[in-house]
């Protein structure tokens, strides 16, 4: 039996606003033509606000907000607040799950996505891992257990996936200090620069990423150029 194909989109930094639409945009276009994709890419500064949010996490005011350029927007995916922005590998993949037992796909989707990024971070030495009953993946700090990687995602009514991942790598974590991070108020949020002292190529971490994903997911990763239709 053949693996399913994967398109792979390097999108560079795209306004949040762009990239939701797209999403949805491809959400409708997979139940089509069959195409699996994963976008990778970047957000400008932006806090999202999903599902089951709370106001009262967003603690920065909206003035000030629009001193720093910090756009914020309300969405469908799971999950609390975050924070997106650069230096951060953003990952949205459009692809569709077995239909039977969504609900247990649901479960095993998310574990896989912790999984690609567990196994990303591994590559750099870092000991990443779930905590049950929080989302996203973890790693020990000086100040205790800090989460490396967000997780927030939506399946659609033919089982086709959108929203996703968030991998902080460069990322200046002071921005998350406008907000509660996913609600939580007694964890800290890390990234792979600051684990390892240094910055970090984000297009050699992506490029392991997407073989990693790879794997999981058991596909054929294919980039698809830019310049293409």
């Amino acid at each position: 039996m053949m693996r399913r194909e994967c398109e792979v989109w390097r999108l560079g930094r795209v306004p949040y606003a762009e990239a939701w639409a797209l999403q949805n945009r491809l959400a409708v276009e997979r139940s089509r033509d069959g195409i699996d994709r994963l976008l990778l890419l970047e957000h400008p500064h932006t806090y999202t606000l999903g599902s089951s949010g709370h106001d009262e996490h967003l603690l920065m005011p909206a003035v000030e907000r629009e001193r720093l350029g910090i756009d914020m927007f309300r969405v469908d995916r799971g999950g609390d607040i975050t924070y997106h922005g650069p230096g951060q590998l953003v990952g949205y993949p459009i692809i569709q799950l077995e239909r039977d037992a969504l609900r247990a796909d649901f479960v095993g989707y998310v574990r896989r996505l912790e999984q690609v990024l567990i196994a990303t971070v591994a590559d750099y030495g870092v000991i990443a891992q779930p905590i049950k009953g929080l989302t996203g993946v973890w790693v020990a700090s000086p100040r205790g257990e800090a989460k490396i990687a967000a997780i927030g995602v939506r399946i659609n009514v033919r089982a086709v996936t959108k929203h996703g991942f968030a991998l902080n790598l460069n990322t200046d974590l002071s921005y998350f200090g406008g907000i509660v991070p996913c609600g939580i108020r007694d964890k800290d949020v890390t990234s792979l620069a600051t684990l390892l002292g240094a910055p970090v190529d984000e297009t050699e971490v992506t490029g392991r990423l997407i073989a990693h994903f790879g794997a999981v997911f058991d596909c054929d990763m294919r980039e698809r150029m830019l310049e293409e239709d």
